[in-house]
C-alpha cells in the first residue's frame, strides 16, 4: 500500500532484546582477585512451559573495546536450542555456542550485547554454569547466572507456541513436518516511513501487551513488518537515534518478540532510495521518503545482504523482497517490465540501476539464509501475469509468489482471481500479502476472503494502526484491537475458521 505521510510517533528506545552494537576479541584476561570480571554473562529464562521455553543472554563487556565475540556454555540438563536471534546459534551434544553477526559485532568498553533463544527441555531445565567468552571466563567474581523461574511453568507469551520453520514444497508453505501453514494476519505499518520523517521508528506501541492485543483476534498468526532501507543502512539524514544500529536493534527486537508470541514475522523492504520521477511517482526525493517503482542496486542488495544475517538462522522469519514493484508505469510493454523485475540493470524510464528480483534473491541466498522468500508481481504486486515465466532461480527452492488486492485495483474480481491468480497458485505458495478496502465496509474483503480460503491460501489485512479508515485503510480505532467497520470483517472472518 502506498502509505500516506502522516506523522506519527511512539518511538520504542531499542528495547527488549536490543542489539546495541557488539563484540569481543579474543583473550580478554582474567580479572585480578576481587576485581571486576574482564566480561559477564547474565544469563535468563524469560518464559517457560510445558517442554519448551524462551532464554536469552545479556553479555557485558568491562575489558577493551572488541571487534567479534563468541559465547560458548553447556546445557546442563539435555536442554535444546530450537532457534535463535541476534546471533548465529549452534549446539553439539550439551555445549552452546553464539556467535556475532556483521551487524552486532562491536561492544565498546562497558557495553552490553543481548541474544535470544527458544529451546526445549525435560525434566528439569537448570541454568548453565559457566559462560566462555572468547576463551575468556566470565563472572569470575562469583557473580551467579540468572535462574529459571521457579513459578509453575506458563505458556510462552501470548498463549502461542514457536512459530512453524517454514519451507516450500510444491505451491504449499510447509512446517518442519511437512504439514501445510496458512498465514492469516496484519500488517503494522509505521517502520517504512516515521523514521525518515524524523518521527521516531514506530507509529503505536510494539511491547508485549501491544501484541497481545493482535493475537486478541482469533486466527491472527502473522505480522507484516515493513521496513526502511535508508534507516537501516543509516543514512545522514535520518536522525541518528532513528538510524543504523538504532534503527536495526528495534527491529529485530519487535521481531523477535513476535516469535516469542508464537507469530510469524514477514520482513519487507517498503520505502528504498533511488530517484524516480516519472509516471507514479510518489515523491521526487531521491531518499527512501516514498514507494519507488523497482528497489535499487546500490542500496538494496546490501540491505537484503544486512537483514538476511540478521534473521537467517531462524526460518520461521518470512522475507517480502520488495512491497509493490511498478516497473509498468515507467516502461512501454509489459516484457520490459518484467524483465526489469527479475534482472534488473537499465531499466527504460528508471534513472537508477535497478536491482531485479534475482539480484534480491542472490543476495540472501548469498547469507547461507534458506528463509522462504516472496516476490510481488507488477502493478503494486497486483499482477501477477509474467510471475511464472519470470521467476528467479532460487537454489533453495523456497519461492512465494506475492499479491495485493484491494477494491481499487484492476484485479479486484472474482474473474481476475480465477484467471490471474489461481494458475500462479497452482504452481507455487501464494501469500496475498496485503488486503483491504477504503470504503470503512469489509464486504470486498469478505469476498475475496472467501476466495482464498477456497483455494487454501495465505492473506494479511491492511493494516493494523489506527488511521481513518477510509484513507488507510486501517483495521483498528485503537490499539488495543477495537476493529473499525472494515476491520470487524477481518476479525469476523477469522474467528469463523475456526
Amino acid at each position: 500500500m502506498r502509505r500516506p505521510t502522516r506523522a506519527a510517533a511512539l518511538s520504542l528506545a531499542a528495547a527488549t532484546t536490543a542489539a546495541a552494537a557488539a563484540a569481543l576479541l579474543p583473550a580478554l584476561g582474567a580479572p585480578a582477585s576481587g576485581a571486576t570480571p574482564a566480561c559477564s554473562v547474565a544469563y535468563s529464562v524469560d518464559n517457560q512451559w510445558d517442554t519448551g521455553f524462551q532464554g536469552g543472554v545479556v553479555i557485558t563487556n568491562n575489558a577493551a573495546a572488541t571487534t567479534s565475540w563468541k559465547l560458548t556454555f553447556d546445557f546442563p540438563g539435555g536442554q535444546r536450542v530450537t532457534q535463535g536471534w541476534n546471533g548465529t546459534w549452534s549446539q553439539s551434544g550439551s555445549t552452546v555456542t553464539v556467535a556475532s553477526q556483521s551487524w552486532n559485532a562491536a561492544i565498546p568498553s562497558g557495553g552490553t550485547v543481548s541474544a535470544g533463544f527458544l529451546g526445549s527441555w525435560s525434566g528439569s531445565n537448570p541454568s548453565p554454569a559457566v559462560f566462555t567468552l572468547n576463551g575468556t571466563v566470565c563472572n569470575q567474581d562469583g557473580t551467579p547466572p540468572t535462574s529459571p523461574p521457579t513459578s509453575p511453568p506458563t505458556s510462552p507469551p501470548g498463549g502461542g507456541t514457536a512459530p512453524p520453520e517454514l519451507h516450500v514444497a510444491g505451491n504449499e508453505l510447509v512446517d518442519s513436518t511437512g504439514r501445510q501453514v496458512v498465514l492469516h494476519g496484519v500488517n503494522r505499518s509505521g517502520t517504512e516511513f516515521a523514521c525518515a520523517q524524523g518521527n521516531g521508528i514506530f507509529d503505536g506501541p510494539v511491547d508485549d501487551a501491544a501484541i497481545d492485543a493482535i493475537t486478541s483476534w482469533k486466527g491472527v498468526n502473522a505480522v507484516r513488518v515493513p521496513l526502511n532501507e535508508d534507516c537501516w543502512e543509516g543514512l545522514s539524514y535520518v536522525p541518528a537515534q532513528d538510524a543504523g544500529q538504532e534503527y536495526i536493534a528495534a527491529i529485530t527486537g519487535w521481531v523477535d518478540r513476535l516469535v516469542a508470541h508464537g507469530i510469524t514475522p514477514i520482513v519487507e523492504l517498503h520505502w528504498t532510495h533511488g530517484l524516480y520521477t516519472g509516471n507514479s511517482a510518489g515523491c521526487s526525493d531521491v531518499n527512501a521518503t516514498c514507494q519507488k517503482p523497482m528497489p535499487d542496486a546500490q542500496y538494496a542488495i546490501p540491505f537484503w545482504t544486512s537483514v538476511a544475517n540478521a534473521f537467517k538462522n531462524d526460518t520461521a522469519v518470512v522475507f517480502d523482497l520488495f512491497n509493490e514493484p511498478y516497473p509498468d508505469r515507467a516502461t512501454a510493454t509489459s516484457e520490459q517490465a518484467w524483465t526489469c523485475w527479475r534482472d534488473g540493470g537499465t531499466c527504460p524510464g528508471i534513472s537508477y540501476q535497478v536491482a531485479g528480483m534475482q539480484d534480491l534473491v542472490d543476495a540472501v541466498r548469498g547469507t547461507g539464509a534458506r528463509n522462504v522468500i516472496m516476490l510481488g508481481g507488477l502493478a503494486y504486486s497486483n499482477d501477477l501475469t509474467g510471475w511464472l515465466a519470470h521467476e528467479p532461480t532460487d537454489p533453495a527452492g523456497n519461492l512465494a509468489a506475492a499479491v495485493h488486492v484491494y477494491n481499487f485495483n484492476s484485479c479486484a474480481t472474482r474473474s481476475c482471481w480465477d484467471s490471474q491468480l489461481a494458475p500462479v497458485a497452482q504452481q507455487v505458495p501464494l501469500v496475498a500479502g496485503e488486503i483491504g478496502e477504503n470504503t470503512c465496509a469489509h464486504s470486498f474483503v469478505d469476498s475475496f476472503m472467501d476466495w482464498l480460503d477456497a483455494h487454501h491460501l495465505s492473506y494479511l489485512g491492511w493494516t493494523w494502526n489506527t488511521w481513518d479508515c477510509s484513507s488507510g485503510p486501517s483495521l483498528i480505532s485503537d490499539y488495543d484491537g477495537t476493529p473499525t467497520a472494515y476491520g470487524q470483517g477481518l476479525k469476523n472472518h477469522l474467528a469463523a475458521l475456526g
